[in-house]
């Protein structure tokens, strides 16, 4: 067997090129399985057909294997980062390069995001060289109120288009100053989102299906066309979709825990700032949040609740987090990856167990837009990065990532730029 130890030269060599059809097993690794709270020591992990085939501690290496030696340090699966405009944004101050948002007159869940996203982004390419494997990109706010539109889970692939799968979830946004002055009240939005959300489930959203309304298809007609904003409602109905609703206020959190009883409908708090203080009532409608990890200041009067230790108070009453740039900051699309590893240690500090943080970053993310359990275990995608440090702190690098059993190259124009220019700084 090939024994490749790990190092500069190392993971060179592996990023180069594909890897061998060949077995691979990862050896002496601190494997952060997510299945249990503590790492397995000296994991053996090995992968085949872009699948893990077992963990264990000291395991045996098969014969013809390519081998990675961790040389003990942590692997984990690969991060998801929640809330995410990557692919959407690519300079926030140059109009062109921004198509995170339909400001077309007619055009609101339908919005779908997937066929604007750009594969070829630098700042995807820097979030796949810090740990992201995966990522929820979804859309501001429409031209219909309170809707902002589909959005679609990344699996950052170096080739072939990163989307995993379209229409992961409906957004909508509710709160103060988030809509113009004709949508301006908060209880003017919920009564929009109500009133859409009831003529689709009684199937008359603008006219009546099937009895000569606008959205009649024919007699065999089997619902609304796709890409339609019918469609998109009917997804959320039939539980195909989740709705993302974007609130930061308690009273607009415990509004949603309302409308998702009232609806039947899985619902998933995006910013939840207030969040915190419905935990108890959040776990009962087992209603999951994602958490801006760094978020601590009063950024809205609706947000005059945020605190550091939310995270831990919304895990400890059983409510399932994750992270992600929820809160409208420059995070949504640059830093990706740093940022979420940052806050993660940040919320730890605060009172969050280590391995919920860890799940928080990459497990949670997969339970809540699908593709997976996200785990180290038996059957799950090989999506892992090996690290070089403790993966929550912000001076920890990335040394290998692997994204459906392949590592993939972590070089970036941060990094080209780094060693373009670094020479000319440094005295002779």
């Amino acid at each position: 067997m090939k024994s490749l130890t790990l190092g500069v030269a190392a993971v060179s060599v592996l990023s180069a090129g594909h890897l061998s059809a060949a077995p691979i097993a990862i050896t002496h690794a601190k494997a952060w399985t997510m299945t249990a709270s503590d790492p397995v020591a000296d994991a053996t992990i090995l992968i085949d057909g872009g699948r893990i085939v077992s963990v264990s501690a000291a395991g045996a290496v098969p014969a013809g294997a390519q081998v990675i030696d961790a040389g003990g340090q942590p692997v984990t699966p690969g991060i998801i980062d929640s809330a995410t405009q990557l692919g959407l944004i690519e300079v926030s101050s140059a109009a062109g390069t921004r198509d995170e948002t339909s400001e077309a007159h007619g055009i609101g869940p339908g919005f779908d995001v997937s066929t604007g996203l750009n594969p070829n982004s630098v700042l995807v390419a820097l979030a796949r060289a810090d740990g992201v494997t995966g990522a929820l990109s979804y859309p501001s706010k429409s031209d219909e109120a309170p809707f902002a539109g589909q959005a679609a889970f990344l699996k950052l692939r170096p080739e072939g288009g990163i989307v995993d799968h379209a229409g992961a979830a409906v957004v909508a946004i509710v709160g103060g100053n988030k809509w113009p002055k004709e949508a301006g009240s908060r209880a003017a939005q919920w009564q929009m989102l109500r009133r859409a959300f009831g003529k689709a489930r009684d199937g008359h959203h603008g006219g009546d299906r099937g009895k000569g309304g606008e959205h009649d298809h024919g007699e065999d007609s089997a619902g609304p066309p796709p890409g339609s904003d019918d469609a998109a409602l009917d997804a959320v109905l039939e539980g195909h979709a989740p709705l993302a609703l974007f609130v930061d206020r308690e009273s607009d959190v415990r509004e949603a825990i309302r409308f998702a009883h009232d609806f039947s409908v899985h619902v998933v708090i995006m910013g939840g700032a207030e969040a915190w203080r419905a935990a108890d009532a959040l776990a009962a409608a087992q209603i999951p949040v994602v958490l801006d990890p760094q978020a601590n200041m009063p950024t809205s009067f609706d947000a005059l609740g945020n605190r550091l230790d939310a995270a831990a108070i919304l895990q400890r009453a059983g409510v399932v987090i994750a992270f992600g740039m929820a809160g409208g900051a420059i995070e949504e699309s640059y830093n990706s990856g740093l940022d979420l590893r940052e806050g993660a240690g940040i919320v730890v500090a605060n009172g969050l167990p280590y391995v919920e943080a860890l799940k928080a970053i990459s497990t949670n993310g997969h339970r809540l837009w699908g593709g997976g359990a996200g785990t180290i275990e038996p059957g799950e995608a090989a999506d892992l990065v090996l690290w070089d440090g403790d993966p929550l702190e912000p001076s920890t690098n990335a040394l290998a990532v692997m994204i459906d059993g392949r590592q993939v190259s972590t070089d970036n124009r941060q990094r080209a730029l780094e060693e373009r220019y670094l020479p000319l700084a440094t005295p002779r």
